[in-house]
């Protein structure tokens, strides 16, 4: 398993998981700070000019549970992670990817008061041969100060287990996460995922629509983006079959009937997703009853809405959303089209 410290930057995450390492049996300090530091020197500049945090790097994203997933693979036990995590869709993704991966996350925050928190990055050691050291990485924490407190005042406190740690040292700090994951006070991050595909895939989305014909989309918790109602066919399973029982899974509205396919798209492999056939159906419109009814999210959503066709544009990703307004063109024509990478073809 993982106990992820999170915190804004000077709350003493580094410190406290070292401390936290001699506290929990068979234990490492796996840093990804690490992986950026690494990046810096692979990456050519012009790449690393376009992101202002390496955080932004898809690939830091990816390498973190690459990571993470091998050194348990490797060590076993329990990995420590100190790491400022402050958007809510690189948290999807993280932990998102542990979970399919089978790694239990147990999310931990240290919640300091903020004038603590400023004396701390005031008295922040810098190392001595950083060039404007001191400078630049304490201003980078007061920078983040209010980017932690918009986070805090969102997703961030429901989300991890607070420890207020104005009062405490770094031992004390871990000697309270310690008590709290060995006693189950820290759960489990409630996120579901499927384990990552070793092959092409089929998938299937099912498409529901209100009395404004607007089209439902779900923010599911386990990754970045705004998605259809669906998910991966099993093995045996019909893919009509499959788009009801996600729907089914994610809103508890139960189709009657096996919805009307619209579009087949064949998404392309791109190095390291494997791509596969993604199948729409139309599930018909549900009255406001019907609507009202819908479950709120659990463990798979974080939210859902209706929206109009030029929403969605702002919503989903370009390939998926160019898979929606076909979609929504065979709809209207009464003929189900084929499509490549979200393209009709023939």
């Amino acid at each position: 398993m993982i106990v992820w410290i999170n915190g804004a930057f000077g709350a003493g995450k580094t410190t406290t998981a070292r401390e936290l390492i001699d506290l929990i049996p068979n234990s490492t300090l796996f840093d990804p700070e690490l992986i950026g530091a690494g990046l810096a020197q692979l990456l050519p500049a012009k790449r690393l000019a376009e992101v202002g945090d390496y955080q932004d790097l898809p690939i830091w994203r990816r390498l973190v549970v690459d990571t993470a997933a091998a050194m348990l693979a490797e060590l076993g036990g329990v990995l420590v992670v100190p790491m400022t995590l402050l958007r809510q869709d690189y948290r999807d993704e993280i932990f998102g990817g542990l979970a399919s991966r089978r790694i239990a996350v147990h999310h931990v925050l240290l919640a300091p008061a903020e004038t603590i928190l400023r004396e701390r990055i005031a008295d922040r050691e810098v190392p001595p041969d950083l060039p404007d050291g001191e400078i630049r990485v304490r201003q980078w924490s007061y920078d983040h100060i209010e980017p932690y407190q918009a986070a805090l005042a969102g997703w961030l406190t429901a989300d991890a287990h607070p420890v207020d740690t104005s009062a405490l040292t770094p031992y004390e700090t871990a000697v309270r996460i310690a008590g709290a994951v060995d006693s189950g006070t820290v759960p489990v991050c409630d996120i579901v995922q499927t384990p990552e595909p070793t092959s092409e895939t089929v998938a299937a989305g099912v498409l529901l629509f209100d009395e404004q014909d607007r089209v439902l989309l779900v923010d599911p918790t386990y990754k970045a983006g705004w998605e259809f109602p669906g998910g991966v066919v099993e093995s045996g399973e019909a893919p009509a079959r499959a788009g009801i029982r996600e729907v089914a899974e994610e809103t508890g509205i139960q189709l009657v009937d096996v919805p009307s396919l619209l579009v087949v798209d064949w998404e392309p492999p791109v190095p390291p997703a494997y791509g596969g056939l993604r199948l729409l159906y139309d599930g018909g419109r549900l009255d406001s009853d019907e609507a009202r009814r819908m479950l709120l999210p659990g463990p798979e959503l974080r939210a859902w809405r209706f929206v109009t066709e030029e929403e969605a544009a702002g919503l989903l990703p370009p390939v998926r959303y160019e898979r929606l307004r076909w979609a929504l063109r065979a709809r209207e024509r009464g003929a189900a089209l084929y499509l490549e990478a979200g393209v009709p073809k023939g």
